[in-house]
């Protein structure tokens, strides 16, 4: 069957992790057992860790490229030895072309996904069907072909919302519309666009995110991103223009208010963003106590996103803002915080 179709079996909480150094590149922490391992969805999942030393004088895209290949080597060797087993459970999921999908539940409002990825750059890349994302302009999706592993991650961003490929395949917006679809939503799909860095892309690929949002006919979407600052403009673009589309928005995001907690959390805002669901802040600081056993390495510590020169004591125990960790305030939802209005 092609991708998103036919029948995906999955090792749960199993994943693949690459553990190595690249100089620069902003991977964080897995905290299995410390106060950090509540803000980390890989505490609790068993984790294989394919360490890898590089030789001397590797380029430092050429090391990112057979890392990744790597890790997504082992997981393929991992997911063949489950390929003939009968899983514990089985799920159904469906989305139909757009047309069809539209009529098959008429009086339920039309609800898409606007699925930001990270694509701003060397080592900010996320892949479609192996293709860099640059490359692409917005597209339709069904949610299925994501489910099935059509998008791989690449990419450095801050540890605290890097989207992984396990996020991608366990996108929680994207399974959480499928818990509500032919009940009181008619989930219509996926809009995949990237995330640029000149202003002239960022107008023209918002300008097709609405475009694609009006012609799906849809009465509301959810917007994601990846990452925080830059894209916060590609964010705050694609929400002003799909409301002006007459389309209801809302926005799942983090946020960086810096440690006091008193700075502008978003790069951007604008005034069409009314309804937004924030993944928690990155910059509360959290002690990290000495380990017994680690994997990888610690000399990057102080050079991450979340820490600081000096941060890191004698002993190995070192502080840092939570940012640092892995999937912390991830900006799909898959984590655990969240900010709540009074």
């Amino acid at each position: 069957p092609a991708v998103g179709e036919g029948r995906t079996h999955a090792l749960d909480g199993c994943c693949v992790v690459t553990v190595g150094r690249i100089v620069g590149f902003q991977e964080g922490v897995i905290d299995m057992s410390g106060p950090a391992a509540d803000y980390c969805p890989f505490s609790k999942t068993v984790n294989l860790c394919v360490v890898i030393e590089p030789r001397e004088g590797l380029e430092t895209h050429v090391y990112e490229k057979a890392g990744r290949l790597a890790g997504l080597k082992v997981a393929t060797f991992l997911g063949e030895t489950v390929r003939n087993v009968e899983p514990d459970t089985l799920e159904v999921f469906e989305t139909k072309p757009i047309f069809e999908q539209a009529a098959m539940y008429p009086d339920l409002p039309k609800i898409g996904y606007v699925h930001m990825l990270q694509s701003q750059g060397l080592l900010h890349d996320t892949y479609y069907y192996g293709v860099d994302a640059k490359q692409f302009v917005p597209t339709f999706m069904y949610p299925t072909e994501i489910m099935d592993g059509a998008i791989v991650s690449g990419n450095c961003v801050a540890p605290c919302d890097k989207v992984t490929t396990y996020h991608h395949l366990h996108n929680p917006v994207i399974e959480d519309c499928y818990k509500h679809h032919g009940k009181d939503i008619n989930f219509m799909g996926v809009i995949l666009t990237n995330e640029n860095v000149f202003l002239a892309d960022k107008e023209r690929h918002s300008d097709m995110v609405a475009k694609l949002a009006e012609w799906m006919q849809l009465d509301g979407v959810l917007i994601t991103e990846e990452g925080y600052g830059n894209p916060d403009t590609d964010l705050m673009m694609n929400c002003r223009k799909v409301e002006r589309k007459g389309v209801k928005v809302v926005l799942i995001t983090d946020e960086f208010p810096g440690k006091d907690g008193k700075s502008q959390s978003l790069a951007d805002t604008c005034e069409e963003a009314t309804a937004l669901a924030s993944c928690g802040q990155g910059n509360a600081t959290l002690q990290f106590p000495v380990m017994d056993r680690i994997i990888g390495t610690m000399e990057y510590i102080e050079n991450q996103i979340g820490g600081w020169a000096g941060c890191v004591n004698e002993d190995g125990s070192f502080e840092a803002e939570i940012q640092i960790i892995i999937a912390s305030t991830i900006a799909n939802g898959f984590n655990k915080l969240a900010a709540r209005g009074y």
